[in-house]
């Protein structure tokens, strides 16, 4: 994989005039057009001529000390779901053609343009986020890291988020995650995603699948590159990362569902993962996770994505059902048969099980547990639909635990030079962010030795 640099580098090289905003800029808008590169599939949109504005007008202010932040000048990529002033928001979609451009930027947008940062384009994703995969008939599927000849999924559903990172073509992205969305694709493109505490960064400007699960986090190289992005994206001071000694680490390991049916990689190399950090000093404890058995049941008839998508999607679907993604309606359609009953039944439950959940894992510093069941499967195979719902769903199953629980997570590459990309997630209850962080930024050069 590429070894491109981590946004502190960058600030470092922008800062003593080792490089220019401008030039960055010049880079990725290369990197996206080259004919030989994934860009015209990772990208729904580039913001070629306003990007070298922005660039030529952060290096003026960086001449005369008054960039907005050090990071001030770095290239950033937008998932397709939220709103750029003057641009249509399609995501990923092609129902919402005739949609009239936003008439202001996405808070997140907003707030990554107030730090400095320059928007590149818009990525591509799965239609109307839902899939885990990062599949989509109408604008293609841009490939992931592994076996590029052969052709693997990207992970959803910030599908060209996570390869405009892994190919230099940005340097870092916004993307969503209501059920692994920021989590997958960088479990499967062996970068790293942060999914916050939903209540931390707002919502509005984008659209959505799932309005109480939906959650906005970066995707980005480091663990210390997406504390910067998601401190930004929650408007919170940018401070130094400390990383915590591994040696001391109270990890708990779920072993209830997260552990089950995992491929041979995935198994071997989160064991990997979790010997090197007890060999550090960890200390592990496998645990029951009875409340996760709850979570299956619960989504039974399409869960909180078929309810809220559906109330959101179902006029557009009369109209304009006919250019969407089938794999995309049938499941936005299962929140017809809901009932206002089983909604309330549904907000309740969650409710009961977040309070368990907690309880259980307060003891621990941390949940550790595979990002995913599964490694990026080939796109050859997922033609056949229950071979794409099938691993969809082991691709979802591990990251909507937490979604569920209304906790945070970040994953970890775990895998080693050479081998298929595997995620290590760490996961906290709701408003431990800054403490996941921390933790991750310990085990991070640890979980791969």
């Amino acid at each position: 994989m590429p070894d491109f640099p981590t946004l502190t580098k960058l600030a470092e090289d922008l800062e003593s005039g080792r490089t220019t905003s401008r030039k960055l800029v010049e880079a990725c808008i290369a990197k996206i057009a080259d004919p030989a590169g994934e860009g015209q599939r990772a990208f729904i949109h580039v913001d070629k001529d306003a990007a070298l504005v922005a660039a030529d007008a952060m290096d003026g202010l960086r001449k005369v000390k008054a960039a907005p932040s050090r990071y001030a000048g770095i290239p950033v990529s937008i998932k397709d779901l939220f709103d750029i002033k003057g641009q249509v928001t399609r995501a990923g979609s092609r129902a919402l053609d005739d949609s009239s451009p936003a008439e202001q930027d996405a808070p997140t947008v907003a707030r990554l343009r107030k730090a400095g940062f320059v928007v590149i384009g818009r990525t591509n994703m799965t239609e109307f986020a839902y899939s885990g995969i990062g599949i989509n008939p109408h604008y293609g599927t841009p490939k992931g890291v592994w076996n590029r000849a052969e052709g693997h999924v990207p992970g959803g559903s910030s599908s060209g988020a996570a390869v405009s990172v892994l190919d230099g073509m940005a340097h870092g992205a916004l993307g969503t995650d209501t059920g692994g969305s920021c989590r997958i694709p960088a479990a499967y493109n062996g970068i790293v995603g942060y999914k916050p505490t939903q209540r931390r960064v707002p919502l509005d400007g984008a659209v959505p699948l799932s309005f109480s699960l939906d959650s906005i986090g970066p995707l980005a190289r480091s663990v210390s590159c997406c504390a910067i992005l998601d401190a930004v994206l929650a408007n919170e001071p940018i401070a130094p990362l400390k990383p915590r000694p591994v040696k001391g680490m109270r990890l708990a390991v779920p072993t209830t569902i997260a552990l089950d049916d995992l491929d041979a990689a995935v198994a071997g190399t989160f064991e990997r993962a979790l010997k090197s950090l007890a060999d550090h000093g960890a200390i592990m404890e496998r645990i029951e996770m009875a409340e996760f058995h709850d979570i299956g049941p619960m989504n039974a008839k399409g869960g909180f994505a078929a309810s809220e998508s559906y109330a959101w999607h179902r006029y557009l679907l009369t109209s304009k059902g006919d250019v969407y993604d089938p794999r995309v309606s049938v499941r936005i359609m299962r929140g017809e048969a809901q009932s206002a009953a089983d909604y309330i039944d549904l907000l309740n439950e969650r409710r009961s099980l977040i309070a368990r959940v907690n309880a259980r894992i307060a003891p621990y510093d941390a949940l550790v547990l595979p990002t995913t069941a599964n490694t990026p499967p080939k796109i050859s195979d997922l033609a056949d639909d229950k071979a794409f719902t099938r691993e969809n769903l082991r691709a979802l199953r591990n990251c909507t635990l937490i979604n569920m629980i209304d906790g945070c997570a970040i994953s970890l590459p775990a895998h080693r030079e050479g081998e298929i990309p595997v995620g290590l997630m760490l996961a906290g209850a709701g408003g431990s962010d800054r403490r996941i962080f921390e933790l991750a930024a310990g085990m991070e050069a640890v979980i791969r030795v």
